[in-house]
């Protein structure tokens, strides 16, 4: 099942969306952790694109004033986590983002679609 909620989501996937990340999945989690309502997960395909990714998405979500609470693993371009509280970005090189298949772990949590993601998967 797919869920469409808060509007403010959508900031998010445009930045992810802006260094053309792949398969980006949103999953509402809220119900399930205290630490986020929100996980984004999202690949790039190679290291190099994976730190590009994160790079833009600090910058570009910093012109709306949203900064990160802090980013893990951005010198790597493995696995980069970004943490902005309520809503935590991983972006992976996706062979990494298959082994750890954080989607098959949260499995239970719900999808999420926002405008900007329908549009790019239509």
């Amino acid at each position: 099942m797919i869920k469409k909620i808060d509007p403010s989501l959508d900031l998010y996937i445009k930045a992810i969306l802006g260094r053309k990340a792949t398969n980006v999945v949103i999953l509402d989690v809220a119900d399930l952790t205290s630490y986020a309502d929100v996980f984004i997960i999202c690949s790039g395909r190679s290291n190099r694109q994976v730190s590009a990714i994160a790079d833009f998405i600090k910058t570009d979500l910093k012109k709306h004033k949203i900064k990160p609470l802090s980013i893990e693993g951005s010198k790597d371009g493995h696995w980069v986590l970004l943490d902005y509280g309520h809503v935590i970005i991983h972006v992976f090189y996706e062979p990494v983002r298959e082994f750890y298949d954080l989607e098959g772990l949260w499995s239970d949590a719900e999808r999420i679609m926002t405008p900007s993601l329908e549009k790019a998967t239509s």
